[in-house]
């Protein structure tokens, strides 16, 4: 038994020794397995990490590869580079200097003056809306601005006053005056003299006026009219002048604003004329009051609406201004989608001479890019390196052009500003406007420059070898047909939309169908310059013989260069020849139908505060007068529907004496009697807009008179001479009541014969007539006399010079340095035609000769390309074709045809002794 105990004892040692063995060999094993592991683990991050390391050096390879490429070639291709970068520069100093003004003038308030003492001042709100829903969609409303002034019930006053922190409301009326005195006469605005505080106005002489014949006179006034404390001056208001006593003399402490003079309250009311209403009330606020918790106030005090549907308004700060020229913001609303139509198109004339400069450059260099190819460049080396290069050049450009926006921005924004509308231009917005146009450019450069290379670095290396070695391709791709060919439909459709509209509407009509147009021609060039070659072709080489062969075999062989010269002049052509021809068009029109519409003759003139209802009175009855009628003239808002959309239309409009109408104008009435238009609810009407409005003798017509005032009037008569006259004529009576000043502009005198003898002897007697009346003037009449707008304003001229002058400069510049950049691209060629034999002044005449040719075709199609939308906007508003002065025409073509030499002739010339040099 002790032995079977010790056997056991023994087997148990043995077995726990071998599961000691097996533990030990296990923790082996898997230890050797885990250092296997790890040993695998560290191999494969060691080997992750050197994969990953070549593809960095790949990167990094690529990217030298293409800087290098880039360096050498802007070094080797300097005269192509500079062409674009004249462009670009040009581009992006124009957008810039559009964006400043477009900017300053969003930010356009009128100035402070009569109020700039004033903490607030409450105004009728001088906007009227129309809201209209449209098919298929939400409502919607347009809104525009009154062009007479909006008054107020005199009851705000006292509610004004009544309100927290309101230490004065003063009522405020001005009355337009003529102040004679020893010294001259001059113009200037009536006022109660309790609202000199709101300039403030201080005395510097005298006292205040006590009685309604006293006066106080500004310093202005004083000077003008060399009269002081104790003179004697004589006040032209509503009749013949009255004399006045100078009791003082005020001065303030700001510039600008009309000449003031001042008299008692209540002497003020009556000769304002409209008691029961005030233009304005003046509120001084309590000391401490700030401005928000004073318009606070004053809203929850004042109603919400005064004079029906008119709102009542508070303002403060740099609104103040807004009281004191109520059609500026007017003005702003309509000169604003006029500049921002004409910024639109800036901008895509500035993309498209980017694109054709950096297409043209990129082309040009097609070869190049093909050989790098065939040797083992990468599309993505041969990518970077041309956006390296377009990067590099367009952003130093887009820099300087947006350094040169600023003072060219300045420069238009001087001829565009007014004294009731000055510009401001904050310190931040040149900064804004330049860095957003040199964004804008820099930005769009390389993606152009890319896609103008990705048909040569798409190839494979093989077919590139070849595409080295071909000939420039004479087609434009599908696409670019396709594209071109819609854009040209839609040019026209544009031109269509164009004999919908009227005025200067349908001018940025036509302005935006020719930029459809142009950007038709630019994309359809290679097939254009095939047409133009076979026209112009066989002339060009009959007179130029051995070079005129030359030049059309060129010319024909690279119809895609050919395209590329002519775009830059179809665009300068086709948008000056637009902004020239339709305001000429119109203008023209106008003057045939005022004065074919003029049977006076004779007119009297008055100062600039205009003529009193008297000095008509006391023309009729002057001997040898037949007829005489004041011509007063306001403003009609037109709401209307148009695709729809609700649409507020302002048109200016004569008030007219229809007893003596008819000898002194001549509408030319096709239907109804204009002996009619009395009262305050008849309206005679253009029959274009009768047709347009449906609506014939006996209809209503709704319209809003100047100061808002809703009107259903009858109309009494048709007549054809609405481009001359307007669109709409009312009788004086009716618009005496809602005008800011009461006031004729004109007199229109028709004498007893006709004769020119008769006219001295009636203006003699006319000119006795108005003896008392200060600042007459009786001289023959003439078409601008009664024409509804200005033959030519300020502002028309600064819009043409914006228009035509700033971007025909850029676009002739964009001719200069396209054509440059071609003739930079063809010396290979010039060098071979000097090897092979041809002689220095055969390849001067070739070149003249393809300068000659591509003027002569650009200026045939930019005026075919202007034509088609200007021919549908002249024969629907005037009934007549296009007309564009002789002279301004033969300007336009001598500046593109130096434009065209520059740049063709003088890179000839400079480009070295293989152009026109002598041989060696």
């Amino acid at each position: 038994m002790n032995r079977t105990k010790g056997s056991r004892t023994r087997e148990s040692r043995s077995e726990g020794s071998r599961t000691r063995e097996s533990r030990s060999e296990g923790s082996r094993s898997e230890g050797s397995r885990t250092r296997s592991e790890g040993g695998r683990s560290e191999e494969s991050r060691a080997g992750s990490e050197g994969a990953a390391r070549p593809r960095a050096d790949a990167r990094t390879g690529v990217r030298r590869a293409s800087a290098f490429l880039a360096r050498r070639s802007l070094k080797a291709h300097r005269r192509a580079w500079g062409a674009v970068f004249a462009a670009t520069t040009a581009a992006a100093a124009l957008i810039g200097a559009f964006a400043l003004v477009v900017g300053s003038l969003l930010l356009a308030q009128p100035p402070v003056e009569r109020y700039a003492g004033a903490d607030a001042v409450v105004a009728a709100d001088q906007k009227v809306t129309y809201t209209a829903k449209p098919w298929g969609s939400e409502p919607k409303t347009a809104t525009t601005y009154l062009p007479e002034r909006v008054r107020l019930d005199r009851s705000v006053v006292a509610k004004a006053a009544a309100a927290h922190g309101v230490a004065k409301a003063v009522a405020d009326d001005s009355v337009p005056v003529t102040v004679g005195g020893e010294g001259g006469a001059a113009s200037g605005l009536g006022r109660s003299w309790a609202a000199a505080a709101l300039a403030p106005y201080r005395l510097t002489d005298g006292h205040p006026p006590r009685s309604a014949a006293e006066v106080v006179i500004d310093s202005a006034l004083s000077a003008a009219t060399g009269s002081g404390t104790g003179d004697h001056v004589t006040l032209q208001v509503d009749g013949a002048p009255r004399p006045y006593t100078v009791s003082g003399v005020v001065g303030t402490g700001h510039r600008g604003g009309s000449p003031a003079v001042f008299l008692t309250e209540r002497h003020l009311t009556a000769l304002a004329g409209h008691p029961g209403t005030v233009d304005a009330v003046g509120i001084v606020a309590e000391p401490g009051i700030s401005a928000d918790a004073l318009r606070a106030s004053l809203e929850e005090a004042l109603p919400d609406r005064a004079r029906g549907d008119r709102e009542v308004r508070v303002l403060t700060g740099p609104e103040r201004g807004q009281a004191e020229h109520p059609d500026a913001l007017g003005a702003r609303g309509e000169l604003l989608p006029l500049l921002a139509s004409i910024t639109g198109t800036v901008f895509m004339v500035a993309l498209l001479v980017i694109a054709t400069t950096l297409s043209q450059a990129v082309h040009q260099r097609s070869g190049e890019l093909a050989l790098l190819r065939a040797v083992g460049a990468t599309p993505r080396q041969l990518r970077s390196a041309v956006g390296r290069e377009v990067s590099r050049v367009a952003g130093a450009a887009a820099v300087l052009g947006g350094v040169g926006a600023v003072p060219l921005g300045l420069l238009m924004r001087s001829l565009l500003t007014t004294d009731p509308l000055p510009l401001p231009m904050p310190v931040w917005l040149p900064f804004a406007a330049a860095a957003t146009a040199a964004s804008l450019v820099a930005l769009a450069a390389r993606p152009v420059s890319v896609l103008a290379a990705r048909s040569i670095t798409g190839l494979r290396p093989a077919a590139a070898l070849g595409a080295a070695r071909a000939p420039e391709p004479s087609e434009p791709g599908r696409v670019r047909t396709v594209a071109g060919a819609v854009l040209a439909m839609a040019g026209v459709s544009a031109a269509g939309a164009a004999t919908a509209q009227g005025g200067q509407a349908a001018a940025v009509a036509a302005s935006g169908a020719a930029t459809s147009l142009i950007i038709a021609v630019a994309l359809l060039g290679p097939w254009i310059a095939r047409v133009a070659m076979r026209v112009l072709g066989t002339p060009v080489r009959r007179v130029g013989g051995v070079s005129g062969f030359l030049a059309a075999k060129s010319a024909a062989a690279h119809n895609r260069r050919l395209g590329a010269a002519i775009t830059p002049i179809v665009l300068v052509v086709a948008f000056v020849c637009v902004q020239l021809a339709a305001g000429s068009t119109l203008e023209r029109a106008a003057d045939r139908q005022a004065g074919a519409a003029l049977r006076a003759d004779l007119v009297v003139t008055g100062p600039a505060a205009g003529l009193p209802a008297g000095a008509a009175r006391a023309v009729r009855g002057a001997p040898g007068v037949a007829a005489a009628t004041g011509v007063l003239r306001s403003g009609v808002v037109l709401a209307h529907r148009e695709m729809g959309d609700p649409k507020l239309d302002r048109f200016p409009v004569l008030g007219v004496t229809a007893d003596q109408l008819s000898g002194t104008l001549d509408p030319r009435i096709t239907a109804g009697d204009p002996a009619d238009l009395t009262g305050r609810g008849a309206v005679a009407v253009g029959e274009d807009r009768a047709a347009d409005l449906g609506v014939g003798i006996g209809d209503p017509v709704e319209l809003r008179l100047g100061d808002g005032t809703e009107v259903r009037l009858r109309v009494v008569a048709l007549y054809e001479r609405a481009l001359g006259l307007g669109e709409f004529m009312l009788p004086r009576e009716a618009l005496a009541g809602h005008v800011s000043a009461l006031r004729d502009q004109r007199i229109l005198i028709r004498s007893t014969d006709g004769t020119a003898a008769s006219a001295a002897t009636t203006a003699a007697s006319v000119r006795r007539a108005l003896a008392p009346y200060t600042g007459v003037r009786v001289r023959p009449a003439t078409a601008d006399d009664i024409r509804i707008a200005p033959s030519s304003s300020d502002q028309d001229n600064a819009m043409v010079i914006i228009g035509v002058g700033v971007i025909g400069g850029f676009a002739l510049l964009a001719v200069i340095s396209t054509l440059s950049l071609i003739t930079v691209g063809r010396r290979p060629e010039f060098r071979l035609l000097r090897m092979v034999g041809a002689g220095r002044r055969q390849v001067r005449r070739m070149l003249v000769l393809e300068t000659g040719l591509v003027a002569v075709a650009g200026l045939a199609i930019g005026t075919l390309v202007a034509a088609v939308p200007l021919v549908a906007f002249a024969v629907s508003t005037t009934g007549s074709v296009p007309y564009l002065p002789p002279a301004q025409y033969g300007v336009l073509a001598l500046a593109v045809t130096v434009a065209a030499g520059a740049g063709t002739l003088w890179p000839g010339s400079s480009g070295g002794r293989f152009v026109l040099g002598r041989r060696r």
